[in-house]
């Protein structure tokens, strides 16, 4: 069903006298708002998604999207357990089956292979359009799931019991869960009066796709350059797509730069691994910052994906981070509906606060650090990095632990994120 906006009878309870209530409210319908409202349906819940904008339904068929995620095993799981796996894949979800790490300055190096820890893969690069028109899809067949889209949010307001939230058009839904998933500048975690803790990174992060002279091996390469990393993520038409984290200045002159001009610039940060780079189609950038709320829920209140933390993408954890955070908001719910509490209350929500929170907080850390480490161009630190990188590729149990850990092979992960 693509009509978004004459959704409303399928949920019970509600004349077109009535304000619509809901017991789940969720603002934000991107691939991690998505995901929390699908993994929710099925138990009895009233659910409301408000979004601004519809996904895109359909594209070129030769037209990659400049924007893509290096999906995690356990995001892959919790996409298969919400009914969009298969249709993922079928829109395009390409594996990647090793990883290159080097440093341009020290010249240390790491390698993953998937074969070492007896996987097929180490994750599937998709595009971001792919994902959330799959999770889009799974929300239109979903009877108790109401979809209000295009919507705008002018104003929140939060009581004791429920949250009432004001749309441009003057209508009112009120919700006794609200969840902000609106991204990095949540509105709804600024109205609601959430700090943040962070800091702006003073870099760019250029992204675009590129046609290699050789074949990408189904090889994830990423080069740290002392402005910033470099990743080349493999497609499956044999192009990659690039992230291109660098200095304002230096991005700034990048973007400035004519196509021949911007792959040479290309193929020589990537030591010409793959040969000469070209890029075809447009470019693009986005300003990179650290973040971190304060807190995560408040009564009545849950935030989850970039609206509780935002990192830097030089690992492509930031969506597999938000997954986690749906799956394990819906653990909670669920916990929440099997003892018979609310789930609106802070006894559901802090189960969820203390499972993310902390593996968050670790995650930003170590990316924080990985980040200062690596654009430190002062030579004895280069030169430790590069033998810490070098030891760590020859030592195969920690190396095997730290595949796992991004790979979601933990025995920690919530219900949704284990294996199938």
């Amino acid at each position: 069903m693509h009509e978004t906006e004459s959704m409303s009878s399928r949920v019970p309870d509600m004349t077109a006298s009535q304000e619509p209530s809901y017991d789940l409210l969720v603002v934000g319908g991107g691939m991690v708002g998505a995901a929390l409202a699908r993994a929710c349906s099925g138990k009895g819940l009233r659910i409301a998604v408000i979004e601004t904008r519809a996904p895109q339904r359909d594209w070129p068929a030769s037209e990659i999207d400049l924007r893509v995620s290096a999906l995690s095993r356990a995001s892959q799981r919790i996409l298969a357990r919400l009914g969009a796996w298969e249709r993922i894949a079928a829109l395009g979800a390409n594996p990647y089956r090793k990883m290159c790490v080097w440093d341009a300055l020290g010249g240390g190096s790491i390698h993953f292979d998937a074969q070492s820890l007896g996987e097929p893969d180490l994750g599937h690069i998709v595009e971001n359009r792919v994902i959330q028109l799959a999770l889009w899809e799974a929300l239109e067949s979903s009877p108790d799931i109401r979809l209000v889209c295009p919507a705008a949010i002018v104003e929140i307001e939060r009581t004791e019991t429920e949250s009432r939230v004001v749309l441009g058009d003057g209508q009112v839904i009120a919700g006794r869960l609200l969840v902000a998933a609106d991204g990095r500048d949540s509105l709804v975690r600024e109205l609601s009066g959430i700090e943040t803790e962070g800091r702006d990174y003073d870099q760019r992060a250029i992204v675009a796709n590129v046609l290699p002279q050789e074949w990408h091996q189904e090889t994830a390469w990423q080069r740290f350059l002392p402005t910033g990393p470099l990743a080349l993520l493999p497609l499956a038409d044999g192009r990659c797509s690039i992230v291109w984290s660098a200095t304002d200045e230096r991005a700034a002159e990048l973007l400035a730069m004519g196509d021949a001009a911007f792959s040479a610039a290309l193929t020589d940060a990537s030591e010409a691994r793959l040969g000469a780079l070209v890029v075809e189609g447009p470019r693009a950038a986005f300003p990179l910052r650290l973040q971190h709320a304060k807190q995560y829920v408040l009564a009545g209140l849950a935030l989850v994906g970039d609206a509780a933390h935002a990192v830097h993408p030089l690992a492509g954890q930031g969506v597999n981070l938000g997954f986690l955070d749906a799956a394990e908001l819906a653990a909670a719910i669920d916990l929440a509906l099997e003892r018979g509490r609310d789930i609106a209350g802070l006894w559901a929500l802090r189960h969820y606060e203390r499972a993310r929170r902390g593996d968050n907080t670790a995650m930003l850390a170590a990316m924080d650090l990985i980040k200062r480490t690596f654009s430190n161009e002062v030579s004895p630190i280069a030169a430790v990095r590069s033998i810490g990188l070098t030891l760590t590729d020859r030592i195969g149990p920690l190396k095997a632990l730290f595949m796992e850990r991004a790979l979601g092979l933990g025995s920690d992960l919530p219900p949704l994120a284990r294996p199938l």
